[in-house]
């Protein structure tokens, strides 16, 4: 009797076990995204097929011989900003390019727009052909800072003109004058040796007459 109570006991609690627990984990079962078996279901055994796109449409190779690496710019030109560089031989899908041709427009992620430009001579293009895009406009030219004439006058230091020496000239230099030799220069045309031979005869002559009348 006591035997078949507890059977009885047993079964029940079996009963409300399976009751109380087995909603409650096919709840949270669905709540995870798995199937009401708790993931155990058979998985394939196959490898799954993946799908890998390649890009399509024109691609612009970096051929920048033998610099290592090009600028981009947000525009084409070179008044426009540098946003980034490419690599040389890097690949980058192209968009498009200038009417003239000299700049060619590329996805370029890192920039807020998603596209930039690079300068055609420096790209190859492979897998067609480029159509032409308009341009963006041209930036705003970079305002100069100009110079207030006020406060920079007050940084001007004035050098006071140096007043030069006043040179004096020298009085005039008078050079004698020597009259050349040979020349007269006694009284009447009388060669100045004349006048000394004849005072050294008269004196001679003057001693003579003295010693005859001493004697």
């Amino acid at each position: 009797m006591r035997k078949g109570a507890f059977k009885f006991g047993a079964w029940v609690f079996i009963f409300l076990a399976a009751v109380l627990i087995l909603p409650r984990t096919v709840a949270r079962a669905n709540q995870a995204g798995l199937p009401p078996d708790g993931g155990q279901a058979q998985q394939p055994t196959v490898s799954v097929a993946t799908v890998t796109g390649t890009p399509t449409g024109p691609i612009a190779i970096i051929y920048a011989d033998p610099e290592e690496q090009i600028n981009v710019r947000s525009g084409p030109g070179t008044d426009y900003p540098r946003v980034g560089v490419l690599l040389n031989r890097q690949e980058v899908p192209a968009l498009g390019r200038t009417p003239a041709g000299d700049w060619v427009e590329i996805l370029y992620p890192g920039v807020e727009t998603g596209v930039a430009w690079v300068y055609a001579p420096l790209v190859r293009i492979v897998g067609g052909e480029l159509p032409i895009v308009e341009p963006p406009p041209t930036p705003t030219p970079r305002v100069t800072p100009t110079i207030d004439p006020t406060l920079a006058a007050q940084f001007v230091v004035q050098v006071p003109a140096t007043r030069l020496p006043t040179l004096t000239p020298p009085a005039p230099l008078l050079i004698p004058t020597f009259p050349p030799q040979g020349t007269t220069t006694g009284t009447g045309g009388i060669p100045i040796g004349f006048v000394i031979i004849g005072l050294a005869i008269f004196g001679v002559l003057g001693l003579g007459v003295s010693f005859l009348r001493r004697n």
